[in-house]
Formats: structure tokens, C-alpha cells, sequence
């Protein structure tokens, strides 16, 4: 049986480089923008870094918890009659992948009490499935690194 993503990317000895990797993961897709929003996005990212450095990092480790539990269904599923790789497994069921991962922003972004952060989730979520999207090739070959460690 395979392992499980909680117990393969939330052990305290990799978690630490499971969350390196996905914040190389964000800064790899922030990178790869392009366009009018892409330069929105890009200048808007290296802004917050600049202002709070380790802030991208520290948002993933808080949130990586509730974004396993969110992936633990879609790693069963691929385990289950593994084809191709998990980021291709992620891509071919993008809609209801990206809906779940959204779902812990979501819900974050509902219990915050911080104007600030509430206004521009809400200004950045309507792009935000488009984004998680096209992210989910690499996310899917960030998990299946670890999980296969």
C-alpha cells in the first residue's frame, strides 16, 4: 500500500524540504508570468518579499497541513491505478483539484480578521484557479518527490 501524504510530507525530518521545494515551486510559477497581470503578479510577489522575507515560506508551512489533507484524496485516487506521473494525474483532474486547494484559502481568508490580507486575496482569487491550475504539473512532481523518499 502506499504511503500516505501525511505521514510521507508532514514528518518533522522533511518537512522542512518538502516546504523548500514548494516555495521554489512558487517562486518557479510567479516567474513564469507574463503579460499585464503577470508583471502585476511579479512585482506584487518580489514586493512582499522584500517587506517580509521568509513570508512566503512561513505561509506555506502554516497551510501545508490543510493543503495535504486536501490532496490525501486525489494521492488515493492516483495510487489506486497509477498512470504517468502525479503532476499529469493533478492536470487531468484540475477543476475539482484546484477547487479543494482553493478551499483552504478560502476558508483562511474567511476566519482572517486583517483588512489588508482579505482585500487582496479577494482581489487575486478570481485569477486564482487559473494560477493553482497551471501550477498543479509541478505541485504534482513536488508531492511524488517526497512521497516516494
Amino acid at each position: 500500500m502506499a504511503v500516505t501524504l501525511k505521514a510521507a510530507l508532514l514528518d518533522s525530518d522533511k518537512r522542512g524540504y518538502v516546504v523548500d521545494d514548494l516555495a521554489k515551486l512558487v517562486d518557479e510559477e510567479v516567474a513564469d508570468k507574463s503579460g499585464l497581470s503577470g508583471g502585476m503578479i511579479k512585482t506584487g510577489y518580489a514586493a512582499v518579499k522584500k517587506i517580509k522575507p521568509g513570508i512566503i515560506w512561513g505561509a506555506i508551512n502554516t497551510l501545508l497541513d490543510e493543503f495535504v489533507e486536501a490532496l490525501e484524496p486525489h494521492w488515493t485516487a492516483y495510487n489506486a491505478s497509477p498512470t504517468g506521473d502525479f503532476g499529469a494525474y493533478l492536470a487531468a483532474h484540475a477543476q475539482p483539484v484546484s477547487e479543494a486547494l482553493l478551499g483552504v484559502t478560502d476558508r483562511r481568508a474567511e476566519k482572517s480578521n486583517r483588512q489588508a490580507i482579505t482585500s487582496v486575496y479577494s482581489k487575486l482569487r478570481p485569477k486564482g484557479q487559473e494560477n493553482v491550475i497551471a501550477a498543479l504539473p509541478r505541485l504534482g512532481a513536488v508531492v511524488e518527490k517526497h512521497a516516494q523518499q
